[in-house]
């Protein structure tokens, strides 16, 4: 490993140098905290929004509450957009503010730009979710980003994008060709903001060539069709360096990061990069552009099994069950390439399809939570209260969803459609009930899950006590 990258190793590793230096990156701090606050938020929200949709669905609470026209579909729109795109659009943003902290240990933060970056995320926040209590707009359940057909909710979604798009670009200022070929987590970090760049690219693309139609479901998912596959390789790029950062965590593990793992993300970012001209190679929005996108899913396994083979194999043993970085690592493991085997067998009509993806999803959003937990809240002198809590919120989550997600492929097997529920389901063969019951009581681990970890990092964030130098090595065991 490069003298550079062992350098940058070691201030984020346990007892390094973020650890000794509490006070000298305040800018950072101050913009991390607001990123990770929002990112909390946001998954608040999202419960919040899955809470709502369990009540609105209780026989003849209509006429006990006044509940706004097509309320469950607008909820269930902004449970998604909350849990899957701002979350992960806010780890994205948090982990280009840690990348850029690497490349100058004792360096501050990206000042004015980092901080407006993160109070336009948080204004975007009621833009988005404003809309499903007015008694206007269409809500499309289209692909990757939902949406409510309404002025506030598009704002919404432009401040967001320009939001993270600034957290990005604040690293991209700072890093060098020397930096990406000697530093392969900040390579990692910056194929994700390459990859985001594209997405937006292609997003604004289908804006130009769709402009002057009236909005609707086809045409949001027009939208976002192109976009939205290419926000799948920002995901992975993303997971790939949050499960390199885990690794650098762990008591006896090296603290090197392969290159391999680099070079992994740097192939998913040259995977995607022909993904705009798909725009003028094919007839925009026909059959064939929409197989050319959905075709380059074909390439997210290969350098994602790549990069976790070269970080298993460096792993310490045994294996590291019980340090809080290690369990999120395997587990965000265990949870992905499960997810991407039942991708195998998905036909887009049963409910194995909905097993696959919410494992995938569930698979990266581990690797997020670990580095909230070990590597984000000490950067900034924060630790959870409990290191036990973190292990059990882990477990349940990830459990959780294994369980809920096998019994949706399991019943899918036996042909439950997917997008209906209850005697709409049809569910004649016993096994499909069985399947079914799985996936009600994971659910309930998951969200139990999903409730702890937005506790313990809420109270993290609001407790006034800092990490005393070398806590960033308590808060990872």
């Amino acid at each position: 490993m490069p003298a550079a990258d062992t350098a940058s190793a070691e201030a984020l590793s346990p007892g390094g140098a973020a650890a000794r230096d509490r006070h000298a990156p305040s800018g950072l701090r101050l913009e991390l905290w607001l990123w990770l606050a929002l990112a909390v938020t946001t998954l608040g929200m999202a419960g919040v929004f899955a809470l709502l949709l369990a009540v609105s669905r209780i026989p003849g609470i209509e006429r006990v509450v006044a509940w706004p026209v097509d309320f469950f579909q607008k909820g269930l729109v902004i449970h998604v957009v909350f849990s899957f795109v701002v979350w992960f659009l806010s780890a994205l943003a948090a982990c280009a503010l840690l990348a850029a902290r690497m490349l100058a240990p004792a360096g501050h933060g990206a000042g004015r730009a980092g901080t407006l970056s993160a109070i336009l995320a948080a204004v975007s926040l009621p833009l988005l979710f404003i809309p499903a209590f007015l008694d206007r707009g269409e809500p499309t359940l289209n692909n990757y980003v939902p949406v409510i057909i309404d002025p506030l909710y598009y704002t919404g979604l432009v401040v967001l994008a320009i939001a993270v798009a600034i957290a990005v670009s604040g690293l991209f200022v700072r890093v060098t060709i020397s930096d990406l070929a000697s530093r392969p987590v900040v390579l990692a970090v910056a194929c994700a903001g390459g990859l985001y760049a594209i997405a937006l690219m292609c997003i604004g693309i289908a804006v130009a060539l769709l402009w002057g139609e009236p909005a609707s479901h086809a045409w949001n998912e027009d939208l976002f069709w192109g976009g939205g596959h290419v926000l799948q390789f920002t995901n992975t790029a993303l997971m790939i360096a949050a499960w390199s950062l885990l690794m650098t965590r762990l008591p006896g593990a090296s603290a090197t990061v392969p290159f391999a793992v680099g070079v992994a993300a740097l192939f998913l970012f040259a995977a995607a990069l022909p993904a705009p001209a798909f725009y003028l190679l094919f007839e925009p929005f026909s059959a064939r552009q929409a197989e050319a996108f959905t075709a380059l899913q074909y390439l997210l396994g290969p350098p994602t099994v790549i990069a976790a083979f070269m970080l298993v194999r460096r792993l310490p043993r045994p294996l590291p069950w019980r340090n809080v970085a290690g369990l999120a690592l395997m587990l965000s493991m265990i949870v992905f390439f499960a997810g991407s085997v039942f991708g195998l067998f998905v036909d887009g009509a049963d409910t194995r399809t909905p097993a696959h993806y919410h494992l995938v999803i569930a698979g990266v959003t581990l690797s997020f939570m670990g580095l909230f937990h070990a590597v984000l809240l000490p950067e900034i002198g924060r630790a959870p209260a409990k290191l036990s809590l973190c292990r059990l919120q882990l477990h349940l989550f990830a459990w959780g969803q294994l369980i809920a997600s096998t019994g949706l492929f399991i019943a899918g097997g036996y042909g439950a459609p997917r997008k209906v529920a209850g005697d709409a389901q049809s569910l004649d063969v016993l096994w499909a009930k069985v399947g079914m019951a799985m996936n009600g009581g994971g659910a309930l681990f998951a969200v139990a899950g999903g409730a702890l970890f937005v506790w313990i990092i809420g109270t993290a964030l609001v407790r006034r006590s800092m990490v005393e130098p070398g806590g960033t090595a308590a808060a990872a065991r």
